[in-house]
């Protein structure tokens, strides 16, 4: 499985190159294929392409309002999760429209709420980041941990 990984890595790198600023809808389907999930944007559209839940990686492709592609980015960084609030202003709908909805929703018996985990890698490490929401699907707390399971590869 490793192996097959490793070899569609170059494939994925080159067809990030492959979508840029200005290319239309169109042109981005023909590249990169259906989106994982499409959302509605106050001024055009989000096209996400997520690699989730065995992937660490999100793209994100935004279209303006005539439909060519105005950035391209992946999402699961450390300063991109930095951006959720816990004030009680984000919702699950806000968290689904930045990343994606989460490939775990988990529940603990000492939080009334789901919790949605993101997979990530920042340099060499696995990590995980973590959204709490209450009862009504705000966010209430979010951080990010260390994924253990495949640490003694890294460190050895």
């Amino acid at each position: 499985m490793l192996r097959l990984l490793a070899a569609m890595l170059p494939l994925l790198l080159a067809a990030c190159a492959s979508v840029q600023p200005g290319m239309t809808r169109e042109q981005v389907l023909s590249s990169w294929g259906q989106p994982t999930r499409s959302v509605a944007l106050r001024d055009g559209q989000r096209l996400q392409y997520s690699q989730q839940p065995s992937g660490q990686r999100v793209f994100m492709v935004d279209l303006d309002a005539a439909g060519q592609v105005r950035s391209v980015r992946q999402v699961m960084t450390r300063s991109a999760f930095a951006r959720i609030a816990t004030d009680g202003s984000w919702s699950r709908a806000d968290v689904e429209r930045e990343f994606g909805p989460a490939p775990d929703n988990e529940r603990v018996a000492s939080w009334n709420g789901p919790i949605l985990t993101y997979r990530w890698r920042e340099g060499m490490i696995d990590l995980y980041y973590w959204v709490y929401l209450d009862s009504a699907g705000v966010v209430r707390r979010a951080h990010e941990g260390v994924d253990w399971r495949n640490m003694r590869h890294t460190i050895n």
